[in-house]
């Protein structure tokens, strides 16, 4: 990997643009990502799996039930009541599912329904938790009806055959939405508790209990062992009623069909077609009521005229036989009969029209035609009546007299027998009324499947979800990370990549090998435990190139840098420092983080007697350089006691030239710095050091990040000769492009078969 370096000219005042390559998407390197993830992606599919299966078992089931109702387009029809042909029709207007369906879940049939199955009331036994319900049902599909026994004498929990029947209960407004707890004892007796464990009352079952604060309680049944606890609450109706109709699902069958299904799932199937039932059937009532509210409103209306029509005729039959008395006159002659039959016939129809146009006022407003077409008829009537009166008024004034007493009786009679006749008819129209909607299919459970859970479907989407998560998981981790993961994005910042250190499970094995104190003396090199491995080929490809290039340099110190920590520089600075002794050059390590550094536990000595007090004088070089163990022309320096100012210890003349008479004594000198956007120590170190390298960490380190290390080194006059990409993993397409093959001694190579 060749990359021409761009000589600097003028300081560097601003952060340089980073080049990036092109964000385009490598699926080889998503497929390798997934694949290098794939154990992490399967524990966590696992654990969905184990988390569905679980759910699974310890779901309270839910069973459904499910009614059919059907809501035909005809108009309803009123058996027994006649339509004037002066009244028309009102038009026939199709009822479409979509108000049906909102009329089957309105209050008004929701109500009903929860006044008589009493659903504002919820009493049930307290359970074991997390699992107590999974061994309720347990116990009663192995012993269905059986009062289960108390597990480990937990008295105070139902166990299974438990059963509650609140037949009333009153509760004050405090009280309501409020979980109480009751407590079965003996014979039928119980204790109810409020919610601060005050209690509230006692009694036994079929006797109504109060306490005189306007809290009573009466229970139908009580089946538990003594002991057990129940969770009884009343909720709010209105809660209540709007909880049932967002669990209740209706849906209209096909298209215009009128066909209307419902369905409620609930944990008692019992309960679960019962609701559904008296939903249905409080339905249907209304239906049959609503149609039937017209001959209602009829009968009402002659029902009220009925007295006033009898108290008039008696006034007239009166009146009739007082004047006959009076007159000595007995009947209208025969000459007049037909015109009192007239007479009499328009005031019968006058009195109808009349009726009838006081019956369309409560219906209509006086512009509606109905109405005007009533009115007109009325005044046609009148006009002929008028002239009738004319040829009337030419009679002798008894037979006058004679003549209108024996009309408003006739009139009023007929009248009188009109209403008597209509309020019949209108009674049997009330109670023979058809509404236009029936049940095809009465609400029904099946028993032996549940609705929910669905065992198989939840593990299905279960582990689904749990892989589709994972993965996501991995590649959001992969974006939002966003390290170098090709050296080619660091040569792209003007630093040649000098090794490719592949990552070494050994080395993190050798590093965190107890004790876990870490100052037990024991070496952690991997140059010395596992030579062979393949980090150590790569540190060795990187002493070679540092061998040639350390010839053009003004001395032989070498400075392992790094942008920030954790990024292995100590790993690479003591393994390094190894490989070039084990090839004859005598090589002092010093540890120059004086304020972390740990290279003292990867050598194996302590770090106090190291370069803070040789630079503050306290000890002689003598004393502060040590031989390594294993290595015969390896010398060590460790840190030192942690200083109060290390910065001011490396800015001391004496730090300089420790550093000359070093380089005079061994072949080379590393020194191991913190990191650079840390601390300046880096950049005060690295004006007396000949090569400066920085090393980078496989996913971990960003460009703007290298770019930042390297802008400060290079302001402060120190040169970075190239970088070491540290901890590499193999990733996507290319990624034998700066990876080492794995080739070691045949004795150490795995059997052919």
């Amino acid at each position: 990997m060749a990359t021409q370096l761009i000589p600097r000219t003028e300081p560097i005042q601003a952060i340089p643009a980073v080049a990036t390559r092109e964000d385009d998407i490598d699926l080889p390197n998503l497929v390798s990502t997934l694949a290098d993830h794939k154990w992490t992606i399967a524990f966590g599919t696992l654990l969905f799996f184990l988390l569905s299966a679980a759910y699974a078992m310890l779901a309270t089931p839910k069973y459904e039930a499910n009614a059919v109702v059907q809501v035909e387009s005809r108009p309803p029809t009123v058996p027994g009541l006649s339509t004037s042909s002066a009244t028309p029709m009102p038009p026939v207007v199709d009822a479409p599912a979509a108000t049906e369906s909102q009329l089957l879940t309105s209050r008004r049939v929701l109500g009903e329904a929860m006044s008589e199955l009493d659903l504002d009331v919820s009493a049930k036994p307290m359970r074991l938790p997390v699992i107590g319900d999974l061994i309720a049902r347990a116990q009663q599909r192995f012993n269905p009806g059986v009062l289960a026994a108390p597990w480990l004498d937990l008295k105070q929990y139902g166990w299974g055959g438990e059963r509650i029947d609140v037949a009333h209960l009153k509760l004050p407004d405090a009280l309501m939405d409020v979980p109480l707890r009751l407590q079965a004892g003996e014979h039928g007796r119980y204790v109810l508790f409020g919610p601060d464990g005050q209690q509230l009352l006692e009694g036994t079952v079929g006797r109504t209990a109060s306490n005189g604060q306007g809290v009573s309680l009466d229970l139908k049944t009580l089946v538990a062992q003594p002991g057990t606890r129940f969770e009884l609450r009343k909720f709010n109706p209105v809660a209540v009623i709007s909880a049932l109709k967002n669990d209740i699902t209706v849906a209209e069958q096909g298209r215009s069909s009128g066909v209307i299904a419902l369905t409620y799932a609930h944990e008692d199937p019992i309960r679960a077609r019962e609701v559904l039932d008296k939903i249905t059937q409080a339905y249907v009532r209304q239906n049959v009521a609503r149609n039937s509210a017209e001959a209602a409103k009829r009968l009402q209306f002659v029902s009220k005229q009925l007295p006033n029509v009898r108290r008039e005729l008696a006034n007239a039959q009166a009146a009739l036989n007082a004047f006959q008395t009076r007159t000595h006159t007995l009947d209208v002659g025969m000459q007049n009969q037909a015109l009192l039959n007239q007479t009499v016939a328009l005031d019968t129809n006058i009195r109808q029209l009349q009726v009838q146009l006081a019956d369309a006022g409560s219906r209509y407003t006086p512009s509606h035609p109905v109405y005007a077409s009533l009115a007109q008829q009325i005044a046609r009537f009148e006009g002929e009546k008028g002239r009738l009166q004319g040829q009337i008024s030419q009679l002798p004034d008894t037979q006058q007299g004679l003549f209108r007493l024996n009309r408003d009786v006739e009139v009023i009679n007929q009248t009188y027998a009109n209403l008597l006749d209509q309020e019949q008819q209108l009674n049997i129209a009330r109670a023979s009324a058809v509404g236009n909607a029936r049940i095809i299919d009465p609400a029904d459970v099946n028993l032996d499947s549940p609705a929910w859970p669905k065992p198989m479907l939840i593990l299905a989407v279960g582990t689904a979800l749990g892989s589709v998560l994972m993965v996501a998981l991995v590649l959001l981790r992969q974006t939002f990370r966003r390290g170098v993961e090709d050296p080619i994005d660091i040569e792209l910042l003007g630093l040649p990549v000098y090794a490719s250190i592949p990552f070494s499970a050994r080395g993190r094995q050798i590093a965190t090998q107890p004790g876990r104190r870490r100052r037990d003396g024991r070496q952690r090199l991997l140059a010395l435990r596992s030579p062979s491995d393949l980090a150590m080929e790569a540190l060795r490809t990187l002493r070679t190139s540092l061998h040639f290039a350390r010839m053009e340099m003004k001395n032989n110190v070498l400075m392992i840098a790094a942008p920030s920590p954790g990024v292995g520089k100590t790993f690479v600075c003591a393994n390094l420092a190894v490989t070039m002794a084990q090839a004859g050059q005598s090589v002092l390590l010093i540890d120059a983080d004086m304020r972390r550094g740990t290279l003292h536990q990867a050598v194996g000595v302590r770090s106090e007697g190291g370069l803070s007090e040789l630079i503050s004088g306290q000890i002689t070089p003598e004393d502060a350089v040590r031989k390594v163990p294993g290595t015969e022309r390896m010398s060590f320096i460790s840190r030192g006691a942690v200083p109060p100012n290390p910065s001011e210890l490396l800015m001391r003349p004496r730090f300089a030239e420790l550093l000359k008479q070093m380089a005079r004594d061994f072949d080379v000198v590393v020194i191991d710095t913190p990191p650079v956007l840390a601390v300046t120590d880096a950049a005060v170190i690295g004006h007396h050091v000949g090569t400066c390298l920085m090393v980078v960490r496989w996913g971990l380190n960003q460009q703007r990040e290298i770019a930042l290390a390297k802008q400060r080194l290079e302001q402060n006059g120190v040169d970075v000769r190239g970088a070491i990409f540290n901890a590499v993993e193999k990733r996507g397409s290319g990624q034998y492009a700066y990876s080492y093959y794995d080739y070691r001694a045949l004795h150490e190579a795995p059997a052919r078969r």
